[in-house]
């Protein structure tokens, strides 16, 4: 891992959200890093409950069964703590412990929260086995055992009803707290739960389980688990350090923790920086965490798309503004010493080997293999490119070929300065491809450039091709049909000799050969 390898995204947390977010985003093809410290808040729990399909999975397991999935998708984990992360540039910059760095376009961060239990001794040694906190998580595995709730807040009440309906001896530990109130004594009396108000001084352990609690003063109360409410805290520190702060959360309008505020998609203040499970969910159990992750991962991705989109639109701008420009053509012949095959194209032979020659005017003319082909059978030939390197090639080869004298190569923008009008018997234009209202101008004084009698001949590769393997260029709007073409010149003046998509094989070098497809018009013009 280095600064210079960068991510689609980069989660912090190798828990059920994280895991379950990144084999979501691996399995639409993102590149992935999880980032975990191996130290889950439910590790202390023997087993994993309320999950479909891996009920009592030890959590070891469960996020070994998930790193293993996420690896078959090309997804990564790396052991380390995450100390910080900043904005760097349109992504993130994140920093581990030992001072390694790793760079996301996104964030996601799952690094769930810690538990602060109540500070009396022995109680933080059995959590997660006899010292439990939800009754759905573990309750029945505690099923009718004697259990003591400890209250420390709130929602205690309520947790004993909880408790009281996996066992019939439960006892509510005020440990020195407010009694409760004429209404939760007299529920807690119709429920046969017991009210112990003395603090509690120690959790008594033998044999490796809870044996009681010891009271101030000596009495000890027999016990065979312990309920505790901890008061929940969202582990924030790397959100902290991009500017997101912890706020309080309520539970039946009672604070029982800080988290990280998001929106329900898992978005954070922090364009770009998103979290799920219980960073930001403090109830959040395992298969919540889990689905939370999927669901955040997926609008992550589509956040994604969205900007991949945004680029993609502007680079086929930029692309459609430049590559029919000089400069483009000029560095195209540049990199390589020849770009065409040297043959004349295949719809130039097909319809004008019959024609009696004249002139010809060659549209886009390359490295001259029309014109040369033309000037063989009698042509005089002007050959015209926006390229100069196309034209002087053009002109070495048809020098080489002793056709010096029956062509002349030019170089020119017919776009702004268009061929004289009606001068040629032959105007030829093969694959000038243009966005649709440039090309219909374009053509528009080509056609003007045809003499009384003469041909018009256009070419173009056939828009149908865009929905098969074989087409290599994608920019529907320069595309054209022949009836498009065709559509634009004046019955009045023109006779339609040919409309047609006409199909032939091509192939770029080192590929098997496909059917293409042009479309063919050939027009004459009327005497």
């Amino acid at each position: 891992m280095s600064e210079q390898l960068t991510y689609d995204v980069v989660v912090i947390g190798g828990g059920a959200a994280g895991l379950s977010g990144a084999v979501t985003l691996a399995r639409s093809r993102r590149s992935v890093l999880v980032i975990d410290s191996g130290d889950p808040r439910n590790a202390p729990a023997g087993g994993v409950h309320n999950l479909l399909g891996r009920e009592g999975v030890p959590p070891a397991d469960l996020y070994a069964a998930g790193r293993a999935e996420l690896a078959g998708y090309g997804g990564e984990v790396r052991d380390g703590v995450a100390e910080r992360a900043e904005r760097d540039g349109d992504g993130f910059l994140v920093t581990l412990a030992g001072g390694a760095r790793v760079r996301g376009r996104r964030l996601l961060v799952t690094t769930g929260l810690a538990d602060e239990l109540p500070d009396i001794p022995g109680l933080a040694g059995r959590w997660g086995r006899d010292v439990a906190h939800c009754p759905y998580c573990h309750g029945y595995e505690l099923r009718d055992k004697r259990i003591g709730v400890l209250v420390s807040g709130p929602l205690s009440m309520h947790g004993a009803q909880l408790w009281r309906q996996l066992s019939d001896d439960v006892l509510y530990l005020l440990d020195g707290g407010p009694a409760p109130s004429a209404e939760q004594a007299e529920q807690l009396a119709a429920r046969r739960i017991p009210v112990v108000a003395d603090p509690i001084e120690e959790v008594l352990v033998d044999d490796d389980r809870i044996t009681g609690v010891r009271l101030a003063g000596g009495r000890v109360i027999a016990l065979e688990a312990i309920a505790a409410g901890p008061r929940l805290v969202a582990r924030s520190a790397v959100l902290e350090s991009l500017g997101l702060r912890p706020v309080p959360m309520e539970m039946n309008g009672h604070v029982v923790g800080v988290r990280i505020p998001a929106e329900e998609s898992g978005a954070t203040a922090v364009p770009g920086v998103w979290v799920a499970g219980n960073v930001t969910n403090l109830a959040a159990t395992v298969a919540v965490a889990a689905a939370a992750g999927q669901t955040t991962a997926s609008m992550i991705n589509m956040d994604l798309i969205a900007e991949e989109t945004r680029a993609a639109v502007d680079d086929y701008r930029h692309q459609q503004e430049t590559m029919h420009e000089a400069e483009a053509w000029e560095e195209r012949y540049r990199v390589k010493p020849a770009i065409w095959s040297g043959r004349p194209n295949a719809q130039l032979v097909a319809e004008t080997a019959g024609l009696p020659a004249g002139r010809a005017l060659d549209v886009g003319c390359g490295e001259g293999a029309d014109a040369a082909w033309l000037a063989e059978r009698g042509w005089q030939v002007t050959g015209v490119d926006i390229s100069a390197e196309a034209v002087r090639r053009a002109a070495g080869h048809a020098a080489a070929a002793g056709l010096a004298d029956r062509v002349t190569f030019i170089r020119a923008d017919l776009r702004k300065e268009p061929p004289a009008e009606r001068s040629y018997d032959l105007v030829s234009a093969h694959f000038m491809h243009l966005p649709g209202d440039v090309r219909r101008e374009l053509y528009a004084r080509l056609a003007d450039a045809v003499a009384p009698g003469g041909t018009l001949l256009i070419v173009g590769h056939h828009p149908d091709d865009l929905a098969t393997s074989a087409r290599r260029m994608h920019f529907p709007d320069m595309m054209f049909t022949a009836e498009q073409v065709a559509a634009g010149l004046d019955p009045a003046g023109w006779e339609i000799v040919t409309v047609a998509k006409r199909p032939r094989q091509a192939a770029l070098p080192g590929e098997p050969e496909v059917t293409i497809h042009d479309s063919v018009l050939v027009a004459r013009r009327k005497p």
